[in-house]
């Protein structure tokens, strides 16, 4: 059970035939303060999920079940309203880039390739949960100004933190013609242009700080080093049509080795982080491009 005095950082259902592995998983998850729930098949883990008194914030979930396997679980929880954004992290040995793709496509937040160990799973249960949080609080957001910002056909805007690039995220995707669709993609580019861009945090540097717990109090203290804390990402948005809008975002980073970055390629399925720009490319965007010495991004949705 996750420790009593402590507040319960949230509820886990776990999916997984292999009761060794139910246990194992537990273990981790309680000793990291988690509640724990598990189901031994994929029908047993949906009862338990439309029957739920109190919401599961994310599922861990194996691939091949009984009686309902993982995907067919996914499709479930995907097909729902009450579960569509619920995160579902599958553990499983498949590594092929189809089935990876298929998965992203249907709704999976992350894949676990097994075998894999306690801090590996906690990190990503950690950023699901947080992620799904944030992505939540963005939605109600934009949701407020609607009406508004349906009336504004052009606007720039710069901003320098990321409390600062959540709340814009949430603001813009209100000006474009698929708010649903782009509010996810647009906090990916935000964020990224703030920690990538602006405060110069590597890949490897910010795989290591979030392994370590220790990533946003290093971009705090990068945000009030003399020689980030004047930087600035500057933001235009133009409604060309009620089909089409253009977003353009440039930071002022020494820019990156974008290419990489943009293809989405299995790898990027089994990490903690790297993956938002192609996310952002093949779910929120129909157009998005890297100009320059990958400092500006350009994105458009298009109907």
């Amino acid at each position: 059970m996750a420790s009593s005095n402590k507040e319960v950082k949230g509820n886990v259902l776990i999916a997984d035939d292999d009761r060794v592995m139910r246990e194992i998983l537990r273990h981790y998850l309680e000793s990291s303060n988690y509640a724990v729930q598990t189901a031994s098949d994929g029908a047993l883990a949906w009862q338990m999920l439309d029957k739920a008194e109190s919401a599961f914030d994310i599922v861990v979930t194996d691939y091949n079940m009984p009686h309902m396997n993982g995907m067919e679980l996914l499709a479930k929880i995907k097909g729902d309203p009450r579960f569509y954004d619920l995160p579902v992290i599958f553990q499983t040995a498949i590594a092929s880039r189809e089935a990876i793709i298929e998965g992203v496509r249907a709704g999976i937040y992350h894949y676990l390739t097994k075998p894999y160990d306690e801090k590996t799973l906690l990190a990503f249960v950690d950023a699901a949960i947080e992620d799904n949080r944030r992505h939540t609080a963005l939605k109600d957001k934009a949701a407020d100004k609607k009406i508004a910002l349906g009336l504004v056909y052009k606007a720039e805007f710069r901003f320098q933190s990321l409390n600062e690039a959540r709340d814009l995220a949430s603001l813009l995707s209100e000006m474009s013609c698929n708010p649903t669709r782009v509010v996810t993609g647009l906090s990916e580019l935000l964020l990224n242009a703030v920690e990538h861009g602006n405060l110069g945090i590597s890949y490897q540097e910010k795989t290591e700080l979030v392994t370590q717990g220790r990533w946003r109090q290093e971009v705090d203290r990068r945000l009030r080093e003399p020689e980030y804390k004047d930087r600035f990402v500057n933001v235009k948005v133009f409604k060309e049509s009620a089909t089409r809008t253009t977003f353009t975002i440039k930071d002022q980073g020494q820019g990156f080795d974008h290419a990489k970055y943009l293809k989405f390629v299995p790898e990027l399925a089994t990490q903690i982080h790297g993956r938002g720009i192609a996310m952002s490319r093949m779910l929120s965007f129909d157009s998005l491009e890297y100009v320059g010495n990958g400092n500006q991004v350009i994105a458009i949705i298009d109907g």
